[in-house]
């Protein structure tokens, strides 16, 4: 079956018009009747970019029986692999005809779409992979995280390093003080490595005719619609405008600052500070310096965690000369991205994207220690692909907190770094009240907590 929405006409209709919002009753697979042994039934929504090997690896743990993307051309090569599976350009559409068909869903969008199926199938009773970030606003990682709580499905974001026993043991090293108590945290990245400020700052004042594969209205989502133009924001280049993505810090802080994250137990955070190129309406600024202050959790002690994007006169934007002088010798820099944990007795230091890979200084912390295979978390380290199967373990076992990037987790993860580009959008050093979901300091600041959207593609709290 192939459901094209019509591309105009579907505009118009608003929630109640469609049936089918947030009003279906919850189905576990155990309530539907399915036993744990049973093949998982799996829909792709977005399977070209990330998504192709998202819902390929799905299918390597169960039926592949419905796939979803705007762009037919990314459909194409998928249609092929599963041709029994049933075809939607629009997931709203494919909710709604395989409710009762589905058992679990792949979430692999542009940024301002991740949340809306996410929280769609939540509440029908699905089990959820979305890619990272979990979410494009604050507020809609908290609808998330509240939803899959309240119907108790298993979820897992896609931040693969999450799998790799090589961040689960820093994980524990951190966690076991070999480094003492840690108060200050450095991440950074060499994204952007797609067209933002300061070289776009505007729309392109041109508009292109849609190509016949390409389904707009359904690329535009929530958003403020606007024309289509030709390689500007689809199927790659969305990640560096303000209404579809989410920039530097959405990107990777989800991957790069993991690690630290989970290490020092943090969650959310007292205020949030940046410094940052020029702004514009249209795109991320060039470079930004993002500052996020932790609280005491039980016996760590707070810590600001400093996070470096873009770049400044043509240089990467990282941490102070001073810190890299007492972890690099000779000639050594620092890579694109990494991160480094300052503590009482040492530092460690990962020069990876994923934290998966690090060293102790000075370096006699390290001797005699097992730096690599976990101890107490489970062993994984299988990857992307890892990520996917602990994701069914969990579902099959039915206890989410198996999945180690479950949306409990990832939530907070979003949350704290999403609230960086609140702070660079407005200027200010903002303080936060994290259980209330509300800036206290600075009232404007909590217009961009959350978004408005377009009608029918609207995410609420239950």
């Amino acid at each position: 079956m192939r459901t094209n929405i019509n591309r105009r006409g579907f505009l118009g209709a608003g929630a109640a018009t469609l049936g089918y919002f947030y009003s279906a009753p919850a189905y576990s697979a155990a309530r539907m009747g399915r036993k744990p042994n049973e093949t998982l039934r799996f829909a792709g929504i977005g399977v070209g970019g990330k998504g192709s090997s998202d819902i390929d690896q799905a299918g390597n743990l169960g039926e592949i029986v419905a796939l979803c993307d705007i762009d037919e051309g990314h459909l194409a090569p998928k249609i092929a692999k599963w041709p029994s599976a049933k075809v939607f350009y629009d997931f709203r559409a494919l909710l709604e005809t395989m409710e009762k068909e589905i058992d679990a869903v792949t979430v692999s969008t542009p940024d301002h779409t991740h949340a809306l199926p996410s929280v769609m199938a939540i509440r029908m009773g699905k089990h959820v992979y979305c890619q990272k970030p979990l979410t494009q606003t604050v507020f809609e990682s908290r609808v998330l995280k509240e939803e899959a709580r309240k119907y108790g499905v298993c979820t897992q974001m896609g931040n693969q390093g999450s799998a790799e026993d090589g961040l689960r043991r820093a994980v524990e090293v951190i966690q076991d003080g070999i480094i003492g108590p840690v108060t200050e945290v450095h991440v950074w990245t060499n994204r952007p490595v797609w067209p933002q400020a300061p070289t776009i700052t505007a729309r392109p004042d041109r508009a292109d005719v849609w190509p016949e594969g390409i389904h707009w209205d359904q690329f535009i989502g929530g958003a403020p619609l606007r024309p289509f133009v030709e390689k500007v924001y689809h199927p790659f280049n969305w990640r560096g405008w303000w209404d579809y993505g989410t920039g530097a810090i959405g990107d990777m802080a989800c991957h790069t600052a993991n690690m630290a994250f989970r290490a020092l137990k943090l969650g959310h955070p007292v205020a949030v500070s940046a410094e940052n190129d020029e702004l514009n309406d249209e795109t991320f600024p060039g470079w930004a310096r993002v500052t996020i202050e932790f609280p005491a959790r039980g016996d760590m002690p707070p810590v600001t965690l400093t996070w470096y994007e873009g770049r400044l006169d043509g240089e990467l934007v990282l941490p102070p000369k001073e810190l890299q002088s007492k972890i690099l010798s000779g000639d050594e820099k620092l890579p694109g991205s990494g991160s480094i944990l300052v503590g009482e007795k040492g530092i460690l230091y990962s020069p990876n994207d994923y934290g998966a890979r690090y060293r102790l200084h000075p370096e006699a912390l390290a001797e005699g220690k097992n730096l690599e295979t976990p101890e107490r978390l489970p062993s994984n380290n299988r990857g992307d692909q890892g990520m996917k199967n602990e994701w069914v373990e969990a579902i099959k076992a039915g206890k989410p907190e198996i999945a180690y990037s479950n949306f409990d987790e990832a939530s907070l993860l979003t949350e704290a770094f999403l609230l960086g580009n609140v702070a660079i959008r407005t200027g200010k050093r903002l303080e936060w009240d994290g259980p209330g979901l509300k800036v206290t300091n600075y009232p404007e600041a909590n217009q961009l907590i959350q978004t408005e959207y377009r009608r029918g593609w609207e995410v609420t709290r239950s």
